[in-house]
């Protein structure tokens, strides 16, 4: 018993999300949370498809308005769309405030920052007017840009692919440090053959061409000329082909793992975790029911 107890440690239970500690909401709030929150419910697909596409109409906008052209001719137009959008978001960041158990939590975490930096630029814009600020202006609105992080709360596969990358990191960071190691010795021998004669001036700057010929991208700045330093830039273009299998394999095998687990995307109202079995009725995080 103890072997397996060894073998087999108890699971830790994952720890609430922060804003989704203390007591219920009232009914009103609870219904709003699942629609805002949720990516199974009808009512909260619709609002994540919707919420998708104002994002990318929006981010749309923002490179709209930096081609001098358009800007010229349209120049209203876009603006009245930006700010139709900055309107938007604001309602949507108040809600998503108004529906968890601590605003201030969630208004700290990074999709609650994000939020915030998708509708900031615009309010700040107001009060950096003038000819002299142009640079600063052009600034915030470049920030806007940011409202593309806001796809990721609503893309259900990419948890699978967080999951995967999560899940492989430990292989993934043997292979880097291998890599590591083969360019270490790759530019340090070809430093010693080549020679500052031939552009190879340092073991740095062959490690940088070591690094360049390996991931098979051969900027051609700088180049063996003797037959040996030719030959050993031949293994090392072959090696980098071999060698670019490796972390996809790693990659891949985690992602069809995470493919073949049967859960689903229904957020817990009590903790705000995700993840849960088809057929659970309680959350394995918190033991509140599953909705």
């Amino acid at each position: 018993m103890q072997q397996q107890e060894q073998k087999n440690p108890p699971v830790r239970p994952k720890p609430v999300k922060k804003y989704m500690q203390g007591a219920p909401l009232s009914p009103w709030r609870e219904s709003l949370h699942e629609i805002i929150f949720e990516a199974e419910t009808p009512a909260g697909k619709w609002f994540d498809i919707l919420l998708i596409v104002a994002i990318a109409a929006s981010i749309l906008v923002v490179m709209l308005d930096s081609v001098a052209a358009i800007n010229l001719n349209y120049r209203t137009l876009l603006f009245m769309a930006e700010w139709f959008f900055t309107i938007l978001f604001s309602i949507e960041y108040l809600l998503r405030l108004l529906c968890v158990r601590k605003p201030i939590r969630y208004a700290t975490s990074f999709f609650g920052v994000v939020d915030l930096i998708s509708i900031l630029p615009s309010f700040l814009a107001l009060f950096f007017t003038g000819a002299q600020t142009l640079l600063v202006v052009r600034g915030l609105r470049v920030l806007r840009i940011f409202r593309i992080f806001k796809l990721g709360e609503y893309l259900g596969e990419a948890h699978a692919l967080i999951r995967a990358m999560r899940n492989s990191r430990a292989k993934i960071a043997v292979f880097l440090y291998t890599v590591c190691v083969f360019v270490v010795i790759f530019g340090a021998a070809m430093y010693l053959i080549e020679g500052p004669e031939h552009g190879f001036s340092s073991i740095p700057q062959s490690m940088y061409w070591a690094v360049v010929t390996l991931t098979t991208v051969g900027y051609g700045d700088i180049s063996p000329q003797t037959p040996l330093g030719q030959m050993l830039a031949s293994m090392v273009m072959i090696l980098g082909y071999a060698i670019i299998a490796v972390p996809t394999g790693i990659y891949s095998a985690e992602l069809a793992r995470e493919y073949r687990r049967d859960v689903t995307n229904f957020a817990c109202r009590h903790c705000g975790e995700e993840e849960h079995d088809q057929d659970a009725r309680f959350c394995k995080y918190c033991g509140g029911v599953v909705p």
